[in-house]
């Protein structure tokens, strides 16, 4: 009864480990809730500092042209005092023009002036917007952060608990075996012991050769399914398995190719009298 106490400890290491593969993957998957949160916090960030040298890009062409305004007012204010001291009709049109001149001057740079500080005001406002969206967004990345950092923590006392049972049960079962238990339970959805009923593997549903069968149905060794890779036992069906069984009707694994050269035989001489007839 040792077989069966083994596939008994397999079947609870089988809970076992896909309970720790989950909780792994879920320890492995939720930083990366993190990643994503920091990336847009970062394109925050990226878009604040380029939105803040764009402002003192304006800044400076606010200044800029509000000084150029006042000495356009400077040149066109000295022209007019001018006017009055002047004697001659040529010195008369050629004050006049000077003070055309900065008058053209002063209205175009008041126009860009205005320009400029309503490109401020926008700026301004924009980069208030993201240093509130920023702040937001890193008070939700710490709160997620220590929500998430909990979760593992408790994922983790889960994991370890989950060890502690494996150690339990697995004392008694070859190392090698263990490795290729939990290799085939992460590769195939949880399941890595499945039973074999009417000579059929209940993991892949594929009819196992009579003699394959049997050695399961022994339970003298560990037996892995030569389709899905599955360990396998033997568990009876209420019709009873012993014509399935009869190693001398059915054959073993190697017919398995046997069978097959027949079939594509068979189908050789199905084509070959189809086209006979034709020909006639």
């Amino acid at each position: 009864m040792i077989m069966d106490t083994i596939f008994e400890n397999l079947r609870t290491l089988q809970d076992i480990l896909s309970q720790k593969i989950t909780l792994e993957h879920d320890i492995q998957e939720m930083p990366k809730i993190l990643n994503a949160q920091e990336e847009l916090l970062s394109r925050l960030k990226k878009s604040f500092i380029e939105k803040n040298q764009e402002y003192e890009r304006a800044r400076l062409a606010e200044s800029e042209y509000r000084n150029l305004l006042m000495d356009a007012e400077h040149a066109r204010e000295r022209a007019e005092k001018n006017m009055d001291s002047i004697n001659t009709q040529r010195e008369y049109e050629a004050l006049d023009k000077e003070i055309r001149d900065a008058s053209d001057k002063e209205q175009q740079y008041r126009k860009d002036l205005q320009v400029q500080e309503r490109i401020l005001l926008d700026l301004d406002d924009q980069m208030r917007q993201s240093a509130a969206l920023i702040e937001q967004q890193e008070a939700e990345l710490v709160e997620r952060r220590t929500r998430i950092e909990a979760e593992i923590a408790e994922k983790q006392a889960q994991v370890d608990q989950l060890l502690e049972q494996e150690r339990v049960v697995t004392p008694d079962i070859d190392a090698e075996i263990l490795f290729k238990f939990e290799r085939i339970i992460r590769n195939k959805m949880g399941r890595g012991i499945v039973a074999i009923k009417g000579g059929v593997c209940m993991g892949c549903h594929m009819i196992l050769p009579a003699q394959f069968a049997n050695l399961v149905r022994q339970g003298e060794e560990i037996v892995f399914c030569p389709y899905c890779s599955r360990i396998l036992f033997y568990e009876a069906t209420e019709q009873g398995e012993e014509d399935f069984f009869d190693i001398e009707d059915t054959g073993s694994l190697s017919d398995l190719d046997d069978l097959e050269d027949e079939e594509y035989e068979e189908e050789e001489e199905e084509e070959e009298k189809i086209n006979v007839d034709y020909d006639e």
